[in-house]
């Protein structure tokens, strides 16, 4: 990789951004203009999600760049309530007209075993995965995959599933490296992706994290965003500053060694816990 518009391909031949901007936590005007900076700085992947409530500003980024449908790739994410077949349906249309585009690049269930499907989860996933592949199959949506999704619920989702999940969006960063479910992806075609890669905002406090951005004269979010890159994972920064924005780019000069891949990914409780997705209470 020598640039944030290299990629990485899905076995469906899609080819995805190594980095895009994450924005989680954004406003629909911090949105907007976040998604403007990163389209101008060269950034192609922008990823979102309903439960954001952000989807109206990120569309607005997207219409005020001025760039062919085609320039960039549109993540959205299935908010929890609307699982199920005819839900999902719904959401789906209400996602790409908030965002004002005729199909998504990628569209993912946020997550496996929401708090109101608790008793019939896999169930209600297995029918949310049955509207997912008939809007692949329509050519509403280029890529399928999942979110927060550990081994036994992909293992649920293909009893009944035709196609598989071509990514998998987890929470990847210092200290939170995730080897089974990696490993489990990895052996099963599954592109990667982290989100939260600075643990939002802890790892910025972090005293080993702050030695090694001196030794490689880089940021830490820098130091970050290469170790997700080292690892394979497509890294989803998120950012309102134009500058950071621009200085995430700045990651492929540089390598980690491996020494310092390892030392990275053990510093446990550094940016919190992996949420356990079969215990969240949204």
């Amino acid at each position: 990789m020598k640039s944030i518009q290299d990629t990485y391909k899905l076995y469906n031949g899609v080819e995805i951004p190594c980095v895009g901007l994450g924005t989680w936590q954004s406003s629909n005007e911090t949105a907007k203009l976040s998604v403007l900076a990163a389209l101008s700085h060269g950034y192609k992947l922008i990823d979102t999600a309903a439960a954001y409530g952000n989807e109206l500003g990120v569309g607005a980024g997207l219409k005020a760049s001025g760039l062919k449908r085609e320039e960039y790739f549109v993540t959205s994410k299935l908010r929890n309530a609307n699982h199920g077949y005819e839900a999902t349906m719904e959401a789906f249309e209400l996602t790409i007209k908030k965002l004002g585009v005729d199909y998504l690049d990628l569209y993912l269930i946020h997550w496996p075993n929401p708090v109101q499907f608790r008793g019939i989860w896999k169930t209600a996933m297995q029918e949310t995965w049955r509207a997912f592949e008939e809007l692949y199959k329509a050519k509403k949506i280029r890529a399928i995959g999942v979110s927060n999704f550990m081994p036994h619920h992909i293992e649920a989702l293909m009893e009944t599933a035709e196609i598989k999940p071509m990514v998998n969006q987890l929470k990847l960063c210092p200290g939170i490296d995730q080897p089974e479910i990696v490993k489990y992806c990895r052996e099963n075609d599954i592109v990667v992706e982290a989100y939260s890669p600075f643990g939002t905002g802890l790892i910025f406090d972090n005293e080993v994290m702050q030695n090694l951005a001196k030794k490689y004269n880089k940021t830490i979010a820098q130091i970050c965003l290469r170790w997700c890159l080292q690892n394979d994972f497509v890294s989803l920064p998120k950012s309102a500053n134009p500058i950071r924005i621009k200085d995430n780019t700045d990651i492929f000069d540089f390598e980690l060694s491996a020494e310092d891949m390892d030392l990275i990914a053990s510093l446990s409780g550094s940016c919190g816990e992996a949420p356990d997705p079969d215990t969240i209470t949204f």
